[in-house]
């Protein structure tokens, strides 16, 4: 997804730094803070997810000159701190050291790294993206509305976790080869814009993000120097995202960088 290091990979979830509640009962929106997560999680005491899907607008990313990087992706599982385990499909945005954009496509099985697929992305391109679990065959599915272009991949993961479904722009994390992982810069993408977020219970519910069925996370991307200390010093400075109100229909929303405030469901 991003450019190789030396001794050390880029992943997007090798540690999801999450101060997440219990999600209740009621269908209620709940904000909370991520030192890497930035989007909408759902999930319910007992719910069990079989697909995600949803679409959104490549970013376009400004770079500076510094390494920065960014993710954009629809997933199942990885909402708890618990979690030994998520399913996810995207797009990346970073930038080098020359100042140049990179955009890429990638899919990611945790604990495995993410894995760079041959499909070309462009800022403004539209992305509709799902994950399908059926028990441990996973089914990511990308699509380029914008050239047609997509990519399809059915694979057995060892492990999975259908528990929570999320729609996310992620600062991804560097991970060395002892599995020590910091997250890494943010850039600065604007906005990124979520429609058409879907989920579908292993019952055969299928909702959107505000549903009775679930409960509804706002997760806004801060530093959390002194978050989970399972990860205490591993960090730097990410930047900050806040994910905007949902829209009316419960399905679109934006996320802003850097904490300028997005309009309800505000879309490209």
């Amino acid at each position: 997804m991003s450019p190789k290091r030396p001794l050390a990979k880029l992943a997007l979830a090798a540690a999801v730094l999450l101060a997440l509640p219990a999600a209740p009962a009621a269908a209620a929106t709940i904000e909370s803070t991520s030192s890497n997560w930035a989007g909408y999680a759902v999930a319910r005491k007992g719910t069990r997810f079989r697909r995600v899907s949803g679409t959104w607008v490549q970013p376009a990313v400004t770079c500076t000159g510094d390494r920065a990087y960014s993710a954009y992706w629809v997933g199942l599982g990885g909402y708890r701190t618990t979690s030994q385990a998520l399913e996810q499909i995207g797009t990346a945005a970073d930038c080098d050291s020359t100042g140049t954009a990179h955009y890429t496509a990638w899919y990611e099985l945790v604990p495995a790294a993410a894995v760079t697929v041959k499909l070309n992305v462009r800022a403004g391109d539209t992305i509709a993206a799902s994950v399908a679990v059926s028990a441990h065959r996973v089914r990511l599915h990308l699509v380029d509305r914008t050239t047609g272009a997509a990519v399809t991949r059915t694979l057995r993961a060892v492990t999975v976790d259908t528990t929570s479904a999320e729609w996310m722009a992620e600062a991804p994390s560097l991970c060395d080869e002892r599995g020590f992982c910091a997250t890494q810069p943010l850039a600065d993408f604007g906005t990124a814009s979520f429609t058409a977020a879907r989920a579908t219970t292993t019952g055969g519910h299928a909702g959107a993000i505000r549903d009775p069925a679930w409960s509804a996370v706002a997760i806004s991307l801060e530093d959390l120097p002194d978050g989970d200390p399972r990860f205490a010093g591993d960090m730097t400075s990410a930047g900050g995202a806040t994910p905007g109100a949902l829209s009316s229909t419960g399905d679109a929303f934006s996320i802003s960088f850097a904490g300028s405030s997005p309009a309800p469901g505000q879309v490209a």
